[in-house]
């Protein structure tokens, strides 16, 4: 099917689509211990959310953040929290930022809920399922402050290379998503994603939305705790591999730089 527009440009569409990511996505099941199910139990109903799922799932309806956490606050979407250590301590050491983390794994989920709990955190919301269904339908334009991707699964195989979260379909939804000025901040210890990661970055189209690299500070926390994963990848001698790129702001039109002048 061609998606171009009459005169030959792209439409104004979500790319996402356009770039679909190959997934076998379901909910991955796992064992809670008995403080994981009664947190869970009694938690989950105020801190999470479970998205649909079946082939005949409606859209989900849009994310409102400011009533979930109950104040207008920068907004941080974290793909892939695993077992929520890096996004506890990241979001107790940035306490006017709100973090939303998306993760499928239920006792990686229960144990975020454990430490959120314990302590005190008001920032954290979770949701259980696919991210790219998160930010193509839970998140409007321009929304986001930042969105974090750390260590997801590189997938090494090249037949699965397609089932890679990060696509250029959802780096450009990614952008999309972002304020201009907000901070995609990814990290991986696997040497061929991270040159994935960089050709799709350098590959990107400037005409449709898109992040640079950061060169001035970054409006959202970037120092990450090691967590007992990357210090394995470490001990066997992986390197990790960080990128933080930007979504510019719109560069002013010949009117506004004509006001500007008057």
């Amino acid at each position: 099917m061609n998606t171009d527009a009459a005169d030959g440009s792209a439409p104004d569409t979500d790319r996402s689509r356009l770039y679909p990511r190959v997934t076998s996505f379901r909910f991955r099941r796992g064992t809670l211990t008995p403080g994981q199910q009664r947190n869970w139990e009694t938690l989950w109903p105020r801190l999470g959310r479970d998205l649909r799922t079946g082939p005949d799932r409606a859209d989900e309806p849009p994310l409102e953040a400011a009533e979930w956490f109950g104040r207008q606050a920068p907004l941080i979407v974290e793909v892939g929290s695993g077992t929520g250590i890096s996004t506890a301590a990241m979001a107790e050491a940035e306490p006017d930022a709100d973090v939303v983390a998306v993760e499928v794994y239920q006792p990686g989920l229960a144990q975020l809920v454990g430490l959120v709990d314990r302590a005190g955190l008001t920032n954290v919301r979770m949701v259980r399922g696919d991210a790219t269904v998160v930010l193509s339908e839970l998140i409007g334009p321009d929304t986001l402050t930042g969105v974090r991707v750390f260590f997801p699964d590189p997938w090494p195989k090249s037949r699965h290379h397609k089932r890679r979260f990060l696509q250029s379909g959802t780096i450009e939804l990614i952008a999309d998503r972002l304020k201009p000025g907000g901070v995609l901040h990814i990290a991986t210890d696997h040497a061929d994603y991270a040159l994935w990661i960089a050709e799709l970055l350098a590959t990107q189209r400037p005409d449709r939305p898109h992040v640079v690299p950061l060169t001035f500070d970054s409006p959202i926390l970037l120092d990450r705790p090691t967590t007992k994963f990357e210090g394995r990848a470490q001990e066997e001698g992986r390197e990790v591999n960080e990128f933080v790129y930007v979504k510019p702001h719109p560069k002013p039109t010949r009117t506004e730089i004509r006001e500007d002048d008057a």
